[in-house]
């Protein structure tokens, strides 16, 4: 194992890493060779070893707390209801209606540009950092590291961290002030690297894609990567209703898509108790937390919403969010 450890750590010499003997003494072989070849693959993608001097340097080991936090996500401990009551609060949505109106004509350029509703481009904003307070304060690489070595989902936090590096080579923003949640997620709208590659742009015109301090940027990101998702702008997402007693509860699901005028013949309801709109839309009907549980028929950009994060709280909260910046005080 010794004589194991000495090679590693001349591969990883070799190959640049700017490892003092006493951190290399620190790092396990395994892990030392993982980063060496992640070195090569890094350096083959067109990523500065300038840029990989910087980023790699220090990084001595797994960061426990990110493994901790990425078994604990809420999406997966917290039933829905509790999910979106915990998310849907009233200073949140006092802090919407402030943000929608504070920032009104740029939301309004996005509106047009992009063709989503401003509503929920906020509603996204406050789901994900509470508009922007709470974007989180880890350094984006040695987390993404981290979940890329891991075993679990180490391919697709491989291709993250790359995408990552790719940004801080571009200029987008410095190394040190690259910082997000456990996951590696970024900014006001918490865009991880590949969302950010491909769907963030540069609103305000400076140069810079800056979706961490640039609320034009963040906006016209977002609306961005909903559009791209499909969103329909004469649609909403979904609402709640009541079911009939009793109930095929076989017909919930996302792969189960009817008509509204469908779902009316078989007893649907508004929660309110009225009869469902009279458009002829697809919609699909979910009841996340089982029979008994509330219940809601979705529409095409509830998928959209699921594009950005595949959880149907996630999505409710969203379009619930959204729903509450124009609902009667």
């Amino acid at each position: 194992m010794k004589n194991f450890a000495r090679l590693v750590l001349m591969i990883v010499c070799l190959c640049g890493l700017s490892v003092t003997v006493a951190q290399a003494q620190e790092v396990s072989p395994e892990f030392a060779a993982w980063l060496a070849q992640l070195r090569v693959d890094a350096l083959s993608a067109g990523i500065s070893s300038e840029t990989l001097d910087a980023a790699l340097t220090d990084i001595a080991e797994p960061q426990k707390k990110v493994l901790d936090l990425d078994l604990k996500q809420p999406e997966q401990t917290q039933s829905l209801e509790d999910y979106v009551t915990t998310r849907v609060n009233e200073e949140r949505i006092a802090e919407g209606r402030r943000m929608l109106r504070r920032y009104q004509t740029w939301l309004g350029r996005v509106e047009k540009q992009y063709g989503v509703q401003r509503r929920f481009i906020v509603a996204l904003w406050g789901i994900e950092s509470s508009y922007g307070k709470n974007t989180g304060k880890l350094p984006v690489i040695p987390a993404l590291i981290t979940l890329a070595y891991d075993a679990r989902r180490g391919d697709y936090f491989r291709k993250e961290l790359l995408d990552a590096l790719h940004i801080i080579d571009a200029g987008h923003i410095p190394l040190a002030q690259m910082k997000g949640s456990w996951a590696g997620a970024m900014g006001s709208f918490q865009f991880m690297p590949s969302s950010y590659r491909h769907y963030a742009v540069d609103a305000d015109g400076d140069g810079r894609i800056d979706v961490w301090n640039s609320v034009p940027d963040a906006l016209a990101s977002a609306a961005n990567y909903l559009a791209k998702a499909r969103w329909q702008s004469d649609q909403t997402w979904g609402r709640p209703v009541k079911l009939p007693e009793p109930f095929d509860y076989s017909l919930a699901g996302l792969e189960t898509q009817l008509s509204l005028s469908r779902w009316q013949q078989l007893g649907v309801r508004r929660s309110n108790g009225q009869s469902l709109p009279r458009r002829d839309l697809q919609a699909s009907l979910i009841v996340p937390d089982g029979p008994g549980g509330p219940a809601y028929l979705t529409y095409s950009n509830f998928r959209s919403l699921r594009r950005w994060n595949r959880s149907n709280a996630f999505a409710v909260a969203v379009g619930t969010l959204a729903d509450s910046y124009t609902a009667k005080k």
